[in-house]
């Protein structure tokens, strides 16, 4: 009996290490497509990034924090700590739990500077593309794989993610893509791997991983993993918002957004078992919430809806849409679908595999992985990339050239308070502070009299912060665009 089952072991293990080395040896098209969309993610940040189109929140903050990794320092982000009050030398390990940006930091010895950062951010999207592509070659075969992996490559949450600058989300599609795809490969501990590496990306990527493990209840045979990865997931979770984020001088209810349904976790608990018809309420209210749920599925043909993978991203979904404050979570735009845009579109894959007995037949199945792309495709002039055909993306229009005169204006290694579009273009070279209604004392300001910028309510609070600075001793050096410089002689 030993025997038998010890040979059958081996004939799997024999099986699994051949599907490996033909997934291996995949056509050229795949590398291809993965650098093509290396290329793209990173030719659209880097303009952004030289147009004016980027943002001192949130890539100066990240920017500031993996500087001071690379310098072998803590995570400071000067423009986060002064802004939000937290102090002038905050870690950002006290906002969000993200340990893995220390990986970035060899980068700034080559590059320093925020572009850094929007390349390695393509990077590691376009790295995404193996395993969605590996995952969905098991059940749709080659060519039908090609076009799974392109409508990740082209989804609307990558492109809204691309355009809201850097974000730690950078690592989630290639992390939790791997924990799928190494599992669904027989290859475990690599899965696990993935895993713990996804728990360093983010306080709430412990969801992500107890998602997965619902996925794994459905699967018999696999239920003490997924019961195991559940509560290891709920562990790092508390862990993280509980007690490291406090640890490195953060406020554990800083982005507690949950007051409709109660004032902790145990009070949510309680309010949903005993109405949880208010929770129906909550996720659909505003009703921008079902929009963006039905984005996320409906690019995809429904597809993930066929899947119990799907369950993966329920729970970091619900965090979301359970949410009645911090609207931006909720949004189609900003960056927050993009962690689960990768694990979606293998559960489409997977759906699309399901749908029998049309779908048995081979010649099936590169049709409907054609329609997935198609539909994918359909939706890029509405998002982010769309963005491509306006001029001023594509080159500096008059005010962009305003804004590069202005920052040319302040010089290297002073303190500078910045109007939010501007900052990114000083970060590399000075010690940029968020222009905002507060007086900061800065020899140095950039300010916007034009347009509303971040964190102004309104056009005319800027202009009267502007007299003000005036009124108190500095003088303007510039004026163009919209853009003013003013300087504080020392005194």
């Amino acid at each position: 009996m030993a025997e038998a089952v010890a040979g059958r072991d081996a004939t799997g293990a024999i099986r699994r290490a051949q599907g490996e080395r033909r997934l291996a040896g995949g056509p050229v098209p795949l590398g291809a497509m993965v650098a093509g969309a290396a290329a793209l993610y990173a030719a659209y940040s880097l303009l952004r990034l030289r147009t004016f189109r980027a943002s001192t929140y949130d890539l100066v903050i990240f920017d500031q924090a993996v500087r001071s990794y690379s310098r072998f320092g803590a995570p400071v982000a000067l423009v986060k700590g002064v802004h939000n009050d937290f102090g002038p030398d905050f870690s950002v390990l006290g906002d969000h739990f993200s340990p893995i940006l220390a990986l970035l930091a060899p980068l700034y010895w080559i590059h320093d500077g925020p572009a850094t950062l929007l390349v390695a951010q393509a990077v590691l999207f376009a790295a995404a593309i193996v395993p969605v592509w590996r995952y969905a070659r098991r059940r749709l075969g080659t060519r039908a794989a090609h076009c799974a992996a392109a409508a990740y490559a082209l989804s609307w949450p990558i492109a809204e993610a691309l355009a809201f600058d850097f974000h730690e989300v950078a690592f989630a599609p290639l992390l939790s893509a791997l924990m799928v795809e190494r599992y669904d490969a027989g290859r475990r501990g690599q899965a696990l791997l993935a895993a713990a590496a996804l728990l360093l990306v983010k306080e709430d990527m412990g969801l992500l991983l107890a998602g997965f493990g619902l996925f794994l209840l459905t699967r018999r045979g696999e239920r003490r993993i997924g019961a195991g990865l559940i509560a290891a997931g709920a562990a790092a979770v508390w862990a993280s918002s509980r007690v490291l984020i406090p640890a490195f001088g953060g406020d554990a209810d800083y982005y507690w957004a949950y007051r409709a349904l109660g004032d902790d976790v145990p009070d949510v608990l309680l309010h949903l078992v005993s109405r949880p018809w208010d929770a129906v309420t909550v996720l659909g209210t505003p009703p921008v919430k079902l929009w963006t749920m039905a984005l996320l599925v409906l690019p995809l043909l429904l597809l993930p809806l066929r899947s119990p993978l799907t369950l993966a991203v329920l729970p970091l979904l619900a965090e979301r849409m359970l949410a009645s404050e911090f609207g931006n979570w909720w949004e189609p735009k900003y960056h927050y679908n993009a962690f689960l845009i990768a694990v979606l579109v293998m559960a489409a894959a997977d759906g699309a595999a399901r749908l029998r007995p049309l779908l048995d037949r081979p010649r099936f199945r590169l049709p409907a992985a054609a329609a997935l792309l198609a539909a994918t495709a359909a939706t890029v002039p509405f998002f982010a990339f769309g963005d491509l055909v306006d001029p001023s993306t594509v080159r500096r229009d008059e005010r962009a050239s305003a804004a590069a005169a202005a920052a040319a204006r302040v010089p290297d290694g002073v303190l500078v308070e910045s109007a939010n579009r501007i900052g990114p273009a000083l970060s590399a070279r000075a010690r940029v502070l968020l222009w905002d209604e507060r007086p900061r004392g800065a020899p140095w300001v950039v300010a916007d009299v034009e347009r509303r910028t971040f964190p102004f309510r309104s056009l005319d609070d800027q202009r009267r912060r502007v007299d003000a600075l005036i009124a108190s001793g500095y003088r303007e050096v510039f004026r163009a665009g919209g853009y003013v410089v003013l300087h504080r002689p020392e005194r």
